[in-house]
């Protein structure tokens, strides 16, 4: 009985397929185009669910250039500090061009806007779609600031890709993993926002679905979390800024906007989110607030944009960053 198990024994292992060269090792779970075309060299174990976001594999912080089509390029990562500005939706073309210009001139790195508005209520207003993306690549060839704008679902992905020069995934499509290995195939970078109920782990895990597909251009975003707090839209996590720098080498932005909902509290949270190592900022910036179609609450005029961007100016060498904007080159601003 012995014998004949002891034989069998040998029969497997002799039958067992060899022990791949590291060239062959294979991404577990992976698709098998991916391993195709991206054999990995063998590795030390890495016990992370998020092998490729996290820091283990990858100690240095990740640093890569915007590259918009017509534009202005700018460093995201590293010792660099990128600002963002725009509007929440796009209104109007000269809604959108008139901010894109102040927004440069403070030395913002970029503008943002959205053309898809993800509504809490079906009978909100929606965004203008297609027109509002053809409006940001006006404003982006009025002043070279590259467009950060939001994507949805699958089916627009292309459309979106196609106008913009940084795709965005929204707190709502945080998990929303086919959308995320959609862009995760495309060739420009991706700005994930956390879920509003998100912990890190399952931020990372996001994160991890777009690298997962190739793209390693990944930019974290904190923009706050659901808390029993009332006074504020939601509690921006800046603790949460810290602990990211700890976990992973991917760069990690603060929407102090949406992290606390009132116009009156953005300037000081930018303050503090530069101090809790942030790498920079999404704000949301209006011609007239008041007025605005969306989000007014929580949006700021140009004067206070500009008086942020100043504070940067004195913040960030203390923390050993600098500011990264496209202000000194003037590209088709109309003055």
């Amino acid at each position: 009985m012995n014998s004949r198990r002891r034989t069998q024994t040998m029969i497997n292992a002799a039958e067992a397929p060899p022990i791949a060269a590291e060239s062959e090792q294979r991404i577990p779970h992976a698709p098998d185009e991916m391993n195709a075309s991206w054999p990995l060299p063998r590795t030390p174990f890495v016990s992370s669910p998020y092998r490729l976001a996290g820091r283990e594999l990858h100690p240095q912080d990740s640093v890569f250039s915007v590259i918009p089509t017509n534009g202005v390029s700018f460093q995201v990562g590293a010792d660099a500090f990128s600002v963002i500005g725009g509007p929440c939706t796009v209104e109007s073309e000269q809604q959108i061009v008139e901010t894109a210009i102040a927004v440069r001139r403070a030395g913002g790195a970029a503008l943002r806007g959205g053309a898809f508005k993800p509504r809490t209520s079906p009978y909100s207003f929606q965004g203008l779609k297609e027109d509002g993306l053809k409006m940001l690549a006006t404003a982006r060839k009025e002043t070279g600031l590259a467009v950060v704008t939001e994507v949805m679902s699958i089916d627009k992905v292309d459309l979106v890709a196609e106008y913009a020069d940084i795709i965005q995934i929204g707190s709502r499509n945080m998990q929303n993993y086919p959308l995320l290995e959609a862009v995760g195939a495309l060739d420009k970078p991706v700005l994930l926002k956390r879920g509003l109920s998100a912990t890190v782990s399952e931020f990372l895990s996001a994160a991890e679905y777009v690298l997962a597909r190739g793209n390693q251009s990944v930019i974290l975003c904190e923009r706050g979390i659901r808390t029993f707090e009332s006074d504020t839209r939601f509690t921006l996590a800046l603790g949460t800024v810290a602990l990211l720098k700890e976990k992973t080498h991917l760069p990690i932005l603060v929407d102090p906007s949406h992290g606390v909902g009132k116009a009156s509290l953005v300037r000081p949270m930018s303050r503090a989110a530069i101090a809790a190592g942030a790498d920079g900022l999404l704000i949301e910036v209006h011609p007239d607030p008041i007025h605005s179609v969306v989000d007014g609450d929580q949006s700021i005029g140009f004067d206070t944009f500009a008086a942020i961007m100043n504070d940067i100016l004195q913040l960030a060498p203390i923390v050993g960053k600098s500011i990264c904007h496209a202000a000194s080159i003037e590209v088709g601003v109309k003055k």
